[in-house]
């Protein structure tokens, strides 16, 4: 294993990412630092640098991520600087958003103001399984709803194959327990905007101060408050990234996959096999997924949504489909794609055909 405090370098984690300048927060101990010739010891554990990256690093095309872990060489104590030399090896990587090494989503939804909405619930459950993390789903606001109302919403969540914490940030209902569940971890907080999930990170956090907004009256959404990506540290260890708030995630996987990420439905195929193996579960014989769970008609929704996005990427790789190769210029050899017209649609009709209907018409007269 490199001994990295021997020569010189540090290892630490990216906690932000701000044009081409990246805040790292080392893993060394006050102690070592100090060993290393710091002269300025009265820098808070763990350290922060602004660093940049080598230039050897942007030409071999390397991005660093919030979230990378990296070698920093040549700190500036003083001036709270340093240079990332090498970024170390990825576990997992998100490309929406961009963040990397995270081991599970904590979702956050509200069960009142805004009210909860199934679909739009279902459709974050599915993008998070798509990522293969581990998914935590959390519902504030339950201080909205009765002991009553909690239950079925349990229950109704549990037929989907989650096991929700009620939480409530205002009156600081199981806030704590939440915590414990990302302790040592890195974990992305997702969620529509207006569910609370500034205030979550600002309670389990103090030093966080994240801008809350309000829910919008009219339609019932709250604004978005959260303009980058970022890692907080967490008081009993581990990492939790805030992301810029989404509306609707897009339903971008293979149509074929899309299945696996219903848990209710992984369940049927655990124990059974649909007579063809690239049964898509919707009018096919013989298929064990089709039937009356839940959340069956979302799977018909997002697979439309799938197959559309597969189609389009289709297009994209193959021009010819919806382009024609038209010559730009006569003698020079040049030829560009041009968009397909639709017949009897765009194409206007010429003279000739005009008078021949003309002509026509008057023969039927006559």
């Amino acid at each position: 294993m490199t001994d990295f405090a021997a020569t010189g370098q540090l290892l630490g984690t990216v906690v932000a990412v701000q044009a081409n300048f990246y805040r790292v927060q080392l893993d060394q101990k006050q102690g070592e630092i100090r060993e290393m010739g710091d002269r300025d010891s009265h820098l808070p554990y763990p350290p922060l640098l602004l660093c940049t990256r080598r230039t050897r690093l942007k030409k071999i095309g390397q991005q660093v991520m919030v979230g990378d872990r990296v070698v920093v060489e040549e700190p500036d104590w003083a001036g709270g600087r340093g240079a990332i030399a090498d970024v170390l090896p990825r576990h997992s990587e998100l490309d929406r958003p961009a963040i990397a090494n995270v081991n599970q989503i904590l979702l956050v939804f509200a069960v009142a103001d805004p009210p909860l909405e199934p679909y739009q619930l279902s459709r974050f459950l599915i993008k998070a399984e798509s990522t293969s993390l581990d998914v935590l789903l959390c519902l504030n606001k339950s201080d909205l709803i009765s002991e009553q109302e909690q239950q079925q919403v349990s229950d109704r969540l549990l037929a989907w194959g989650y096991e929700p914490i009620f939480i409530s940030v205002k009156d600081g209902i199981n806030t704590d327990q939440a915590g414990r569940y990302l302790s040592d971890k890195i974990t992305v907080i997702a969620g529509p905007s207006g569910v609370g999930k500034s205030s979550l990170i600002n309670t389990l956090i103090d030093s966080a101060k994240l801008r809350v907004g309000e829910v919008s009256g009219k339609l019932a959404r709250g604004r978005h408050t959260t303009r980058h990506i970022e890692l907080f540290e967490l008081p009993e260890g581990g990492l939790l990234a805030d992301t810029p708030g989404f509306n609707q995630p897009d339903i971008d996987c293979i149509p074929e996959e899309l299945i696996y990420y219903f848990p209710e439905a992984r369940k049927r195929l655990a124990v059974a096999s649909c007579r063809f193996s690239d049964c898509l579960h919707r009018d096919e014989p013989e298929c064990v997924v089709r039937g009356d769970w839940e959340r069956y008609e979302h799977y018909l929704e997002f697979l439309d949504a799938a197959i559309a996005h597969q189609t389009q990427l289709h297009q994209q790789a193959d021009p010819e489909s919806s382009m024609k190769l038209k010559s730009k210029s006569k003698g020079k050899g040049q030829s560009q794609y041009e968009p397909k017209l639709e017949s009897k649609k765009y194409r206007r009709i010429s003279r000739k055909t005009q008078l021949q209907d003309l002509q026509e018409l008057y023969r039927d007269e006559e």
